[in-house]
């Protein structure tokens, strides 16, 4: 070792030799591994860990300050300076562009009030030319939004927009649309309202030159909707119309509003066309109200019988229903089946072919094959097509009508095939051009009989017999009725007998009323209450109130109860009989089913009215 050490300087001139150390007589005797002291200092932690040892890393150089700089290394001085001397250092060294920037990061982490600072002191500042700087117009919109979201007003925005002018810029659609904002959420839309259309109108003439200040959807939306906010009605839907012409979209809010604003003001038809202008644009025929906002639109259009309004309020439905079963999992909405039904008596009484189909058709998909619709559809069915003349599809919905309920044994039964009451409409609109259309609909009834299925209908064959009665034809009411027997092979029911009554008893032919009455008695078939009430009527026509209240024995004593329009008739014709003790004999009747029959002080007085002048004559 001793040789080797004084060799070190020759070995050092001879060769490039680096040795590892200069300390002359340093230990290089080597150790053993093992188990590694207990006091042995470890590691500090790794920097792109993020450890709070550590006011920065590689990884996000700035988290310690939470603000972006542009350079990618920061000066250690930078970082330990106060936030205000910060924010002086960023505007006198940023351009507009990395000022922009800078602003774009900071409306995500929402730091507005530094956004303010920054900008008046960028303005104030010159740029490395050593001019003052200059912004445009998008950079000065992050200004007047920084002041919007830090509870400007619309004036104080009005006032910083004004300012635009002295750096050469004129307010784009983003400037007014932030002071638009301003004004909508104002909390007071009525002293705003006129402001925000003068203002609208401005952006259009300005927009004339300069299309980047023309107003866009969202200033539509803002007008329209602060308009609907201070009841202006009539306003909002004049810049609805203006902007569904200019092609823009509507929001669903103020689509929503408007529903709502027409539907409380009465406006039913102004909203019928405003609907149909939106379905005639790609963009707007989306627009589709809550499930509960449409269910509310049908039940004011049904009331005030607007066909076009509930057709529309039935495609929304519509929409709802294909939404939710094309959703995972499926949401199965179905329409109250009572709210069809009103619409198919609304179709009935205004004549609406497309909303008869359409209610039926959404009747069908709501209840999806689960189960028939109720007694109540069908009837509603069968009305709308008898008031349209649509007597085929009147009897083709007759005959699903008695296929489904026909075999019920319920006691209400038997009312639901009445052509007095339930089928009254068919058989109104049977006689409706007179023994023309009771021909045409008989002849095609013995046609359907002969058919293969044969298809017989005794409640069609009613229908008819009370249709010949409408207009006094007892011959055909008669032979229809003798033809259920002989040529339709079929039963008469007790409404073909009642019908039968009506017509002779219509005539003034009490005694063959009489005789029908018994004939069917003898045969078994029990009377209703219209039986009663149908010969009570015969009697009346004759002048006889004792027959009458004969038959109403008969009526209460078969456990049924006179009705209070049936005592009225028999005491009017009392009075006009003069028979007192007939009289006395309705009142007890009326005390003993405490039956309130009122005063008839008006009839009474035009009757000894019209007596006297006949009398005097």
């Amino acid at each position: 070792m001793a040789i080797l050490m004084r060799s070190r300087p020759l070995i050092r001139k001879l060769t490039n030799f680096k040795s590892i150390t200069t300390v002359p007589f340093l230990s290089q005797e080597p150790q053993l591994a093992g188990t590694p002291p207990e006091n042995t200092t470890p590691l500090p932690p790794n920097p792109s860990s993020g450890s709070p040892l550590y006011n920065e890393n590689w990884r996000s150089p700035f988290a310690a300050t939470s603000q972006s700089v542009p350079s990618s290394v920061v000066p250690l001085g930078f970082l330990r300076q106060s936030p205000a001397a910060r924010i002086q250092a960023m505007s006198e060294s940023l351009d507009g562009e990395g000022l922009m920037n800078l602003f774009a990061d900071w409306v995500t982490t929402q730091r507005w009030e530094d956004m303010k600072q920054v900008f008046e002191l960028w303005i104030r500042s010159l740029d490395r030319n050593g001019k003052p700087n200059k912004p445009d117009a998008n950079l000065f919109n992050y200004y007047l939004r920084a002041n919007l979201m830090m509870g400007a007003t619309a004036d104080d925005l009005l006032g910083l927009a004004s300012q635009m002018e002295e750096y050469g810029l004129v307010a784009n659609t983003a400037s007014h649309n932030l002071i638009l904002k301003a004004m909508f959420q104002s909390g007071e839309p009525l002293s705003w309202a006129d402001k925000a259309v003068k203002l609208l109108e401005r952006m259009i003439a300005i927009g004339v030159e300069f299309k980047e200040a023309l107003p866009d959807e969202e200033s539509y939306d803002l007008v329209t909707g602060l308009l609907f906010k201070a009841n202006l009605i009539d306003d909002a839907l004049k810049y609805i119309d203006s902007a569904l012409k200019s092609g823009y979209k509507l929001s669903m809010n103020v689509f929503n509003e408007c529903v709502r604003s027409c539907i409380y003001s009465n406006r039913l038809d102004t909203l019928v066309s405003i609907i149909e202008k939106c379905k005639k644009t790609d963009q707007n025929k989306g627009l589709l109200p809550p499930w509960n906002m449409c269910t509310h639109l049908a039940d004011c259009a049904l009331q005030a019988d607007n066909s076009e309004l509930a057709f529309t309020s039935l495609e929304f439905f519509v929409k709802w229903i294909v939404r939710g079963e094309t959703v995972k999992p499926p949401v199965l909405l179905s329409v109250d089946e009572g709210l069809l039904v009103a619409a198919l008596g609304t179709a009935g009484r205004t004549y609406n072919v497309k909303l008869l189909n359409g209610a039926w058709e959404v009747l069908k998909r709501s209840l999806r094959q689960m189960r028939i619709p109720n007694p109540e559809s069908f009837l509603a069915k069968i009305y709308a097509h008898a008031s349209l003349g649509q007597l085929q599809n009147a009897f083709a919905t007759l005959h699903e009508f008695e296929k489904a309920y026909s075999s019920s044994k319920e006691e209400s039964a038997e009312e639901l095939f009445s052509p007095f009451t339930s089928l009254n409409p068919l058989a109104v609109a049977c006689c409706r051009n007179g023994f023309v259309t009771l021909d045409s609909v008989y002849y095609q009834l013995e046609n359907l009989s002969r058919a293969e299925p044969p298809f017989k209908s005794l409640p069609a064959l009613n229908c008819v017999i009370l249709g010949c009665a409408n207009i006094w034809d007892i011959d055909r009411a008669y032979q229809t009725f003798a033809a259920i027997e002989s040529t339709f092979g079929l039963t008469p029911d007790i409404h073909s007998y009642n019908a039968l009554i009506y017509a002779f008893g219509k005539l003034g032919k009490r005694d063959e009323a009489t005789k029908v009455y018994e004939h069917f008695m003898d045969l078994g078939v029990k009377p209703n209450e219209m039986t009663y009430s149908l010969l009570v009527d015969a009697h009346l026509i004759k002048r006889e109130p004792k027959a009458a209240l004969s038959v109403v024995d008969e009526m209460v004593h078969a456990q049924y109860k006179p009705s209070k329009d049936m005592l009225k008739k028999i005491r009017r014709r009392c009075t006009r009989e003069m028979d007192y003790e007939s009289d006395d004999r309705v009142e007890e009747l009326t005390k003993k089913f405490n039956i309130r029959m009122g005063t008839e002080n008006r009839r009474n007085m035009l009757f000894n009215l019209r007596y006297n002048m006949e009398y005097s004559g």
